[in-house]
C-alpha cells in the first residue's frame, strides 16, 4: 500500500498550470473528426492518453472498441459521436467509470436509430447510425451528455434540435464546447431552451492551442489561502477571458478572504492575514452545481475558515471519480475537522488547525490534490491513500508542489 505524506512547509512562487483537460479532450476529438493536426500544448495524463488513443481509432470511423480509462468526459462524448458515424462500437473503462451513469443515452439513442446494449454501465455496445430530429434531455444531469450530442448532431444528414427540459448545470462547460466547435467550423444556433443544429456539417482542420486549466488553479489558490506564512503564489498559462466554469475559483477563494488579482498575464494570490486567527479566512455559502470540480479544494479551505460553510446543490458530486461529498466529509473529519454530509449539501465548521493523520484518497485525483492544502495547517503530517490517482489529470502535481516549497513524499507501506 502507498500513501502520500503532506507536510506544512510552503514558500510559494510561480507555477505554470497544466493545459485544460476539458478543453483538450474536446479539441482532440474535434481534430480527429476534422482529419487535421493534433492540438498543441497537451500534457500527458491518464485522461489525455486515453483520448489520444481513441482519436486515432475514431479517425478510421469503421467501428471498434474504446478503452476510455477513467474518463467520464471521453466516454460520454464518444458514445453519440460514434452513433453519428455509424457502425458497431464497444466501450470499456477502468476504476469507477463502469458504474458512472450513461442511462440518458440508453433512452435517446434507441429512439433515434442506434441499438444500445448495456446492463446499466460498461461494457456498452452500440450499433447503427443516429437519425436527425428532436433530442430532449434534462439540464441538471452532467453537461457531458449535452456536449456529446452537440459534437455529434452536426454530423447527421439532416437538421436536429437539442432541447433541455430543466435548467442547465455546469453551463461553463457547455459554453466551452460551443466555442471549440466554432473554432473547428461547426455551427450551432441557440434557440429557446436549447439549440438548433444544422446537419451535413464538416469539422474543419485548424491549428489549436489548449489553454491553461482553471480547475487545477483552484488547488494553488487553496495553498495561497492556507499558507501559514502568507506565501505569494503566481500562476501562468491562464486566460482572463476563459469560458471555463472553474474560472469562478477567483470569486470562490476571494469569498473566503483571499486577495486574488492579475499582474499582466499572471494570476497572483497572497493572504496578508495569514498570521491572524483562522488566517483571516471566513466561511461562506457556495452553490457548487456549476463548479463541481472545485468543491474538494473549497471544502478544505472551508475546514480552516472561521464559522460555517455550506456547499449546496452538490448532487452530482456523488457521481464523480468518487462520491466527493462523502469523500471530503470523511477526509476532513479524519484529519480533525468538522464536516457533515447532509444529502446534497456539505456543512463544514472551521477549526484553527487540523490535527493531521490518515485520510482516504478514494482513488480520486481531486481529493488528493485538495488535501495538499490541508497539510499546510495541520499539527501533524497529513497522510493520504491512493497517491497516484493524480496521474489521471496532473501527473506532475507533487513535483510542482515541491518546487513551491511544499512537502509531498510518496511512501510504500509494508
Amino acid at each position: 500500500m502507498q500513501q502520500v505524506i503532506y507536510g506544512h512547509s510552503f514558500s510559494g512562487g510561480r507555477v505554470r498550470v497544466p493545459p485544460s483537460k476539458s478543453a483538450a479532450i474536446r479539441a482532440i476529438l474535434c481534430a480527429a473528426l476534422a482529419g487535421g493536426p493534433q492540438p498543441q500544448g497537451l500534457a500527458p495524463s491518464g485522461d489525455i492518453n486515453a483520448t489520444l488513443s481513441a482519436a486515432r481509432q475514431l479517425a478510421q470511423a469503421q467501428g471498434g472498441e474504446f478503452d476510455c480509462g477513467e474518463s467520464g468526459s471521453l466516454l460520454r462524448f464518444l458514445i453519440p459521436i460514434c452513433g453519428a458515424l455509424g457502425g458497431r462500437w464497444r466501450f470499456t473503462g477502468q476504476g469507477r467509470l463502469p458504474q458512472r451513469p450513461i442511462g440518458v443515452y440508453g433512452e435517446l439513442l434507441p429512439a433515434h436509430g442506434v441499438g444500445f446494449l448495456s446492463e446499466g454501465g460498461l461494457p456498452l455496445e452500440i450499433e447503427g447510425r443516429l437519425t436527425p430530429g428532436r433530442y430532449a434531455l434534462p439540464g441538471n444531469i452532467s453537461s457531458q451528455f449535452v456536449t456529446g450530442l452537440l459534437m455529434a448532431l452536426p454530423l447527421l444528414p439532416g437538421d436536429s434540435e437539442l432541447l433541455l427540459t430543466t435548467p442547465l448545470e455546469s453551463e461553463g462547460y457547455v459554453n466551452m464546447t460551443l466555442d471549440i466547435l466554432k473554432d473547428y467550423g461547426v455551427t450551432v444556433e441557440t434557440a429557446g431552451e436549447g439549440w438548433q443544429i444544422p446537419g451535413n456539417q464538416r469539422y474543419m482542420p485548424r491549428e489549436y492551442i489548449v489553454e491553461g486549466d482553471w480547475s487545477q488553479a483552484a488547488f494553488y489558490l487553496n495553498m495561497a489561502a492556507l499558507s501559514p506564512t502568507g506565501a505569494r503564489v503566481e500562476l501562468e498559462g491562464l486566460r482572463k477571458d476563459s469560458l471555463q466554469g472553474d474560472r469562478a475559483c477567483v470569486e470562490v477563494f476571494g469569498g473566503f478572504g483571499l486577495p486574488v488579482w492579475w499582474e499582466d498575464d499572471l494570476l497572483v494570490a497572497q493572504n496578508p492575514n495569514a498570521a491572524c486567527s483562522f488566517g483571516g479566512l471566513r466561511g461562506q455559502t457556495l452553490d457548487v452545481s456549476q463548479i463541481t470540480d472545485m468543491a474538494p479544494a473549497a471544502s478544505v479551505c472551508a475546514a480552516l475558515s472561521e464559522g460555517e460553510t455550506r456547499l449546496c446543490n452538490g448532487a452530482r458530486l456523488r457521481l464523480k471519480e468518487s462520491d466527493r461529498l462523502a469523500a471530503m466529509v470523511q477526509a476532513i473529519t479524519a484529519l480533525g475537522g468538522s464536516a457533515q454530509d447532509l444529502g446534497d449539501e456539505m456543512r463544514i465548521t472551521g477549526v484553527k488547525a487540523l490535527a493531521g493523520g490518515l485520510a482516504d484518497g478514494q482513488n480520486d485525483h481531486r481529493v488528493l490534490m485538495a488535501l495538499a492544502g490541508a497539510g499546510l495547517r495541520s499539527r501533524e503530517p497529513v497522510r493520504v491513500t491512493h497517491p497516484w490517482s493524480i496521474t489521471k489529470t496532473y501527473p506532475d502535481f507533487y513535483e510542482e508542489f515541491t518546487k513551491l516549497g511544499g512537502d509531498a513524499h510518496v511512501v510504500e507501506l509494508g
